[in-house]
């Protein structure tokens, strides 16, 4: 792939707004194409970042020599968190100003007791690529085995480029929150974690792998969510009529980063490995959805206590659908087990099953569509699917 702009569907807003996300998203990319006369104060930059830590007070003189209504990005507001009571009191100016303020966590802002501009600014969040925005440079073989990081596009060893991401932003990101005393277990954590993609979460056997406290799980955890590297998606209770599990489900935010990441040994069933990172995929295009999605929905997943799942629900103004995934070309009935289930207590749900065939079925009132057709058509703002 070249290294033309690929266009993104985040939904932009026109105030100012606080733009989240892990490293390599794409968020500074986005943000100079959209604003290409934009003030652009890069603190990534050593020299710029010691200059605004030394002296915040340079950013009033800055911005208000800008004309009325300009935009000023300021990208990874954390490294100088000092800089959002100078904001604060520049939007007060009501000039028009809109500020884009990038990130890839609030973690480090709120733990100086920065309020995030007590509510001035939006929240948003960037995600890795979606199948719509890469549109025919979507590959499912190639999303699966390297991710849809943007950083990784371009690059003749993608796999390279991957490790390098892990020990340049992950594992730096992590460092630089300063509250990881033992690096070399928390290492371990991260494998450990990447073993329990999207598996239910059981802290006390992922603190027990790593000879750690379960508090000490809860609190790696609590950085990865902050950091935006994983989400947990908990159990759909609504109206529930069985007995159903209490644990989470864990998904890292990029199948590249999840396969980077999991250790592998002999014996290792690259066809479990693929699943997890299949059903990571569909989570992951789920997530960016919901983000993009100016209606707001719920992502749970659903399981008995007995062991039937289905492993994505979602519901809002859209619609309310039951998703699952499954690494297979062909679609067997026990397959249906979990959504034939949900079916029944909630008959108003679409079942869904993606699978890796080519044909489009209808089992048992369960539609079974391929997932890199219902990927490709995962598009914010739009139903997930539509039966025609």
């Amino acid at each position: 792939m070249n290294q033309s702009y690929i266009r993104r569907v985040f939904n932009e807003p026109k105030a100012s707004y606080f733009l989240f996300g892990p490293r390599g998203t794409g968020k500074s990319t986005m943000t100079v194409h959209r604003h290409p006369e934009a003030l652009f104060i890069d603190l990534r930059i050593v020299e710029v970042r010691y200059r605004f830590a030394a002296s915040p007070s340079d950013l009033l003189a800055l911005v208000e020599s800008q004309p009325e209504g300009a935009t000023i990005i300021i990208d990874e507001i954390q490294k100088v968190p000092e800089l959002l009571s100078l904001v604060h009191i520049l939007i007060e100016k009501k000039k028009g100003w809109q500020f884009i303020l990038t990130g890839s966590s609030a973690r480090k802002l709120k733990r100086q007791g920065v309020d995030l501009l007590g509510g001035r600014a939006l929240k948003k969040v960037m995600h890795p690529f979606m199948a719509c925005e890469l549109q025919e440079k979507f590959d499912l073989a190639d999303a699966l085995a390297y991710g849809l990081l943007p950083l990784r596009f371009g690059y003749a060893e993608r796999q390279e480029a991957l490790n390098a991401y892990i020990s340049l932003y992950v594992e730096e990101e992590v460092k630089m929150e300063g509250l990881i005393r033992h690096y070399e277990l928390f290492t371990r954590f991260l494998q450990v974690v990447a073993l329990s993609h999207g598996s239910l979460l059981q802290v006390s056997n992922i603190a027990r792998e790593c000879r750690v406290k379960r508090t000490t799980v809860n609190e790696w955890l609590s950085i990865l969510d902050d950091l935006l590297i994983s989400y947990q998606f908990t159990n759909f209770t609504t109206r529930a009529k069985r007995e159903l599990s209490a644990h989470p489900k864990l998904y890292l935010f990029d199948c590249g980063v999840y396969r980077t990441l999991r250790p592998r040994s002999i014996g290792d069933s690259e066809t479990e490995i693929q699943g997890a990172g299949l059903e990571g995929l569909v989570a992951q295009h789920l997530v960016a959805w919901r983000d993009y999605t100016k209606e707001k929905h719920e992502i749970n997943f659903w399981r008995t206590r007995s062991g039937v799942e289905v492993d994505f629900v979602v519901f809002g103004s859209l619609g309310f659908w039951a998703i699952e995934v499954k690494n297979a070309t062909t679609v067997r009935t026990e397959d249906l087990r979990g959504l034939r289930a949900f079916q029944q207590d909630y008959p108003e749900a679409m079942t869904i099953l993606l699978y890796r065939g080519t044909d489009r079925l209808l089992k048992n009132n369960v539609l079974c569509l391929p997932c890199d057709d219902f990927l490709r058509q995962v598009v914010p703002d739009k139903p997930l699917f539509v039966h025609e």
